[in-house]
């Protein structure tokens, strides 16, 4: 009987052990009380520290913020760099990962993503008349990145001949740029244009090359976590759907904004 019992322990706190470990994410954030995310803090008009509040703001921080409030959670911002954003996703620092990444098949050996929730496409920022155009140009040149980033892999591979230097942050590969330390900066158009629109000088860059990747964004998710998957891509279309996307979308990128870009795709929507 003793023998019995002590069994019947064990397996209550075997059971009871292995349900705390397969909670879901949307259990732990509910429990919390917190939507823990990773953004961008340099990164305009994505996720960057906003001088006057000395908060990190941005589109991105803003569909976060929908996502926490959906959950009735309090939303707490982690800084994440396109080298250390998946690391954190994985080892648990953070819940979601809204970093201007891109979906790539490869990286679904660590994570998930959302449905896409902006389509970006990889162009080239570059001092005007400097004799950078396109991708032809770069060869024998330094072409400034930043390290984790699929813009890296993308530019080697459509120019060979090219010199990748890879910083921690695109603003640092911008001010190598502005050294005279590379020749040109490679990343999505959206991330290029904002951070031209952000200088003191602007009129001096502009963004061109032809076409090198398309970088769809995804956020990253915890892998295998169907539920939470579910309740961010639903949400996501609910923001769609309502015209709270369009709203956000304004704010950051709408013909008052610092980046103008015209809104011409639509989000990915089900049934």
């Amino acid at each position: 009987m003793k023998k019995l019992s002590v069994v019947l322990v064990f397996v209550a706190l075997f059971s009871l052990l292995a349900g705390a470990a397969f909670a879901g994410k949307l259990e732990d954030i509910k429990s919390k009380g917190v939507l823990v995310a990773g953004v961008k803090d340099s990164q305009p008009p994505f996720g960057y520290v906003d001088e006057n509040s000395k908060q990190i703001v941005g589109f991105e921080i803003d569909i976060c913020k929908f996502l926490a409030d959906k959950l009735g959670a309090k939303l707490e911002l982690k800084p994440v760099t396109s080298a250390t954003r998946i690391p954190m996703l994985t080892q648990g620092s953070v819940d979601i990962v809204a970093g201007t990444m891109t979906h790539k098949i490869e990286r679904e050996a660590e994570i998930d993503f959302s449905i896409t929730y902006f389509p970006a496409e990889q162009k080239l920022l570059v001092k005007k008349g400097g004799g950078v155009n396109t991708v032809a140009d770069l060869a024998g040149k330094k072409v400034g990145s930043a390290k984790g980033s699929t813009s890296e892999k993308n530019i080697q591979k459509a120019q060979p001949k090219c010199q990748v230097i890879s910083f921690d942050t695109y603003p640092m590969a911008f001010l190598a740029l502005k050294q005279g330390k590379v020749d040109a900066v490679t990343t999505d158009a959206p991330i290029l244009a904002g951070l031209k629109a952000n200088d003191d000088k602007p009129e001096m860059w502009e963004i061109t090359g032809d076409f090198i990747a398309d970088e769809p964004y995804g956020l990253g998710l915890p892998e295998n976590d169907s539920d939470f998957r579910d309740f961010v891509n639903a949400s996501l279309m609910e923001m769609w759907r309502s015209g709270e996307y369009a709203k956000i979308y304004d704010k950051w990128f709408g013909p008052k904004s610092k980046c103008p870009l015209e809104l011409k795709w639509k989000m990915e929507i089900w049934p």
